[in-house]
């Protein structure tokens, strides 16, 4: 059982996750306003949630500014719950720092899905703090990389993608994101150079490992990183 944070603002919505949520065995905590949530999540000694489930549109304080809030301190898991479908908004909400978003009108026992999934996913990464994906090892003073256990023959920048997505398997990362991660230095690279480092990057990791589709793309958002099931 976990701590939920539900940040809802109408009321229908709200009533039915709090159902399904309370029958998936956990305890759940509803707000109506982005500034309160804020102080929830920031400011709770006690018992604080382990995910919260955010509306953008809110009074007060709209979700997208509680979340840059938020990760200016915290990486709290946060799942964004939005009626702005289009591709913008977003890539807005996972550029700022959401663990993964539902668009509106959504299926409520997919949210509740999506909730378990990020659970897991950061219990895992919890367990490894500082680690990559199991399946993939680094050795930073040399620049080296492995992938179960056979050497890569990497480039600088296909190292610093690999490293940013295997890090947390299956968190889908913008192109934004991962241009951050590959060209910290670069205030001038384009987005699009990341599709083709991913691309050389899938080909070297293939031929390593052929059975498996490490990187998956997701449509109009970014890449994530698929470790081996089991």
């Amino acid at each position: 059982m976990s701590r939920i944070l539900l940040v809802e603002h109408g009321r229908d919505i709200a009533s039915v996750l709090l159902d399904l949520l309370h029958r998936a065995g956990h305890e759940v905590e509803q707000l109506g306003d982005g500034a309160a949530a804020l102080d929830r999540i920031l400011h709770a000694p006690h018992s604080p949630p382990a995910l919260t489930l955010l509306d953008v549109v809110l009074p007060r304080i709209d979700g997208l500014q509680v979340i840059e809030q938020v990760r200016s301190r915290s990486d709290h898991p946060i799942i964004v719950l939005t009626a702005r479908a289009h591709e913008a908004d977003r890539l807005r909400g996972l550029d700022l720092g959401a663990d993964d978003y539902v668009c509106k009108p959504f299926s409520p026992r997919e949210v509740v899905a999506r909730v378990h999934t990020v659970l897991r996913r950061r219990a895992q990464r919890d367990l490894n703090v500082g680690m990559a994906s199991p399946s993939v090892a680094f050795d930073s003073a040399m620049g080296d990389a492995w992938l179960e256990g056979r050497p890569l023959t990497l480039t600088h920048r296909e190292l610093l993608l690999l490293r940013a997505l295997s890090r947390e398997p299956g968190r889908v990362f913008t192109r934004s994101k991962l241009l951050e991660a590959a060209f910290p230095e670069a205030l001038d690279v384009n987005e699009r150079a990341v599709d083709g480092h991913i691309k050389n990057l899938r080909r070297k990791l293939a031929a390593v490992s052929p059975s498996h589709g490490w990187i998956r793309s997701v449509y109009g958002v970014g890449f994530s990183f698929a470790e081996r099931p089991g």
